[in-house]
């Protein structure tokens, strides 16, 4: 009787572990297809859907700090509809990129802090409206370089991430032993840390012979900025979660999640992409 039971629950387990696979396939299909959709319709369509996204992964972060009410939605359409539509003055873009990254370094302090900073309802609204809001605003900005849309280049940064992403699985998974970060996130290792920067700079000098916006050099200077900040940004949702005594930001993607859970690298490493490339662009 107890030799069926495990067989039993073997296989349930086998079974159980297809259909997760499944979907979580289904719907990182149906992601990419919208980005890629959204990048090669038309520059309209790209900003719409980071707004939507930006929007979702506010929705997430209220839930997870437990900021009441819905003036932070006002508050980041209101700086989304500015900052991509009618501001053109690039010291103001680069005031909002100073705030933007100020409030990203006050995340990591209390990443890095054994002490939580508590905070106030003033400061998760700050921290939400530009660690998000600020992180999608750079996002949608990124490939407009030179009043051209640049698809290769924003779909470059995509790639880089997903590169990251899942050869940091896949590494730490096979010879993953040493933890990254075990009061954070337990699951991440340094040598799965390492394997996916590694195949994000080998990504970076392809993604050259594609785009030739910026140098090879320069493509894996970005990977590097990318792979950095992304990790840290992940890391950063992570502590938010497990504050929250949440293990998903949301339940909107099936078998991944939240929109947060999936744009947090994203977010985070945005602004100090766009800064990257602005450097990029001063000295070529």
């Amino acid at each position: 009787m107890v030799v069926v039971l495990k067989i039993f629950i073997f296989y349930f387990w086998k079974i159980y572990s297809m259909k997760e696979i499944l979907r979580r396939s289904l719907t990182g299909a149906v992601y990419i297809i919208l980005l890629l959709s959204a990048v090669f319709l038309s520059s309209d369509a790209f900003d719409f859907l980071f707004m939507t996204f930006g929007l979702a992964c506010l929705y997430e972060y209220k839930k997870l700090v437990g900021l009441r009410g819905y003036h932070i939605f006002a508050a980041y359409l209101a700086l989304w509809w500015v900052f991509i539509y009618l501001v053109k003055d690039q010291q103001l873009v680069n005031i909002l990129m100073v705030v933007t990254i100020i409030v990203d370094i006050y995340l990591l302090i209390n990443l890095f802090s054994k002490k939580p900073i508590k905070l106030t309802t003033l400061k998760k609204f700050a921290i939400g409206l530009f660690y998000i809001g600020g992180g999608c605003i750079f996002l949608t900005m990124i490939p407009y370089k030179n009043d051209a849309f640049a698809k290769l280049l924003i779909m470059g940064i995509f790639i880089l991430i997903w590169v990251n992403d899942s050869f940091a699985y896949l590494v730490g998974k096979s010879i993953g032993r040493t933890k990254l970060f075990p009061s954070v996130s337990p699951k991440k290792t340094i040598e799965g840390t390492l394997g996916g920067f590694i195949f994000a700079l080998a990504a970076a000098y392809l993604m050259a012979t594609f785009e030739a916006l910026i140098s090879p050099i320069q493509w894996m200077i970005l990977a590097t900025v990318i792979v950095v900040a992304g990790s840290l940004g992940d890391l950063i949702e992570s502590k938010l979660k497990r504050a929250a005594g949440v293990k998903d930001s949301g339940a909107i993607l099936p078998g991944h999640g939240g929109m947060l859970d999936r744009l947090d690298s994203l977010v985070f490493a945005a602004p100090f992409a766009y800064l990257t490339l602005n450097i990029f662009s001063y000295v070529s």
